[in-house]
């Protein structure tokens, strides 16, 4: 990363980490990937297409990075998928621990075993929201647990996960998998309500985990494992946008961008992502202080969250 950099080439006021109440955490590793290598480079082409993105965003009306978004140092450990996600879980925990709304960006999806590790030890009843075109239920791959096909299995035995999307998966993760809180992209296709049921076995803390391959190639070609038959751009921010508001999304990490010097659409999708999963977070709770927002929903904390309901009110006018 280039040194100084700040996130979108936002100015020094809205960037420091004292006063940011957003923390992006770059991950460029790609130690497990089993077929296009290239997600370690995915970091710097989010943070170039972020630089020529327009900060206003037209759907809220806002400019989130008014809000404060530092870009933390990047994390450079890659002497094995363990290692990385170590750091990962410490430095995640590190900013979470002050009261910072912690975003990170891959990378394979490897490095979301440490940022949910971190998350689910800080919060309570966490709901970890999948949404990708692959189940990641393996308990081992490669003679590894931190491998990009793992990335979901701790998740499913500490956390409430529910994964949205999948059209991808080898039939050991049958075992594993909780049907009840899966649901298959040739499913949704024909089912109206699935945005409603996903939200109903949402707990209130919700982490989500968006592995880009989600998307549709057709609109997202640029990752490791493209799939046929996935999410489309406004399908996926009427989703995002439902969840913001009626649950407490306490963080978020994207990954998987496999950039490819030809094909700059992808780059720009993610960042594009990024920053509406941002304006979605801080429009719904413009009017409360973030960090007691977030400090009451840690642990050992009782107060429940109590949802804004302005945005949604304003869409359906």
């Amino acid at each position: 990363m280039k040194a100084n950099r700040t996130y979108a080439g936002i100015s020094e006021q809205y960037s420091k980490i004292d006063t940011s109440k957003i923390v992006l955490i770059p991950v460029p590793y790609d130690g497990t990937s089993t077929w296009q290598k290239g997600a370690d480079k995915g970091p710097e082409a989010f943070l170039e297409a972020s630089e020529n993105m327009e900060l206003y965003d037209i759907e809220t009306q806002t400019e989130v990075y008014k809000e404060g978004i530092y870009l933390a140092e990047t994390v450079t450990e890659n002497r094995s998928s363990g290692a990385m996600v170590d750091a990962v879980h410490q430095i995640t925990k590190q900013y979470i621990n002050r009261n910072k709304f912690v975003t990170l960006v891959g990378g394979e999806h490897s490095i979301s075993i440490g940022s949910i590790r971190a998350f689910n030890e800080c919060y309570n009843n966490l709901t970890v929201l999948h949404i990708d075109a692959h189940a990641d239920l393996r308990k081992e791959y490669d003679e590894t647990s931190f491998n990009h096909a793992c990335a979901m299995y701790e998740a499913s035995q500490n956390t409430n996960l529910v994964q949205v999307g999948i059209r991808s998966m080898d039939i050991s993760e049958t075992r594993v998998m909780n049907s009840e809180k899966v649901f298959f992209a040739h499913e949704m296709a024909t089912n109206e309500y699935w945005i409603d049921e996903v939200i109903d076995l949402l707990t209130d803390n919700v982490f989500i985990s968006f592995d880009l391959d989600a998307f549709d190639p057709s609109i997202l070609p640029s990752t490791g494992t493209p799939e046929p038959g996935g999410l489309f751009w406004y399908e996926t921010l009427d989703f995002l946008r439902r969840v913001f508001e009626e649950k407490n999304v306490v963080g978020f990490d994207i990954v998987e961008l496999c950039p490819n010097e030809h094909e700059k659409s992808s780059d720009f999708i993610a960042a594009k992502l990024y920053y509406k999963m941002l304006s979605y977070k801080f429009y719904t709770n413009d009017n409360e202080d973030e960090n007691d927002f977030i400090e009451e929903h840690q642990k050992d904390k009782d107060s429940p969250f109590s949802k804004l309901s302005k945005f949604k009110n304003e869409l359906e006018d």
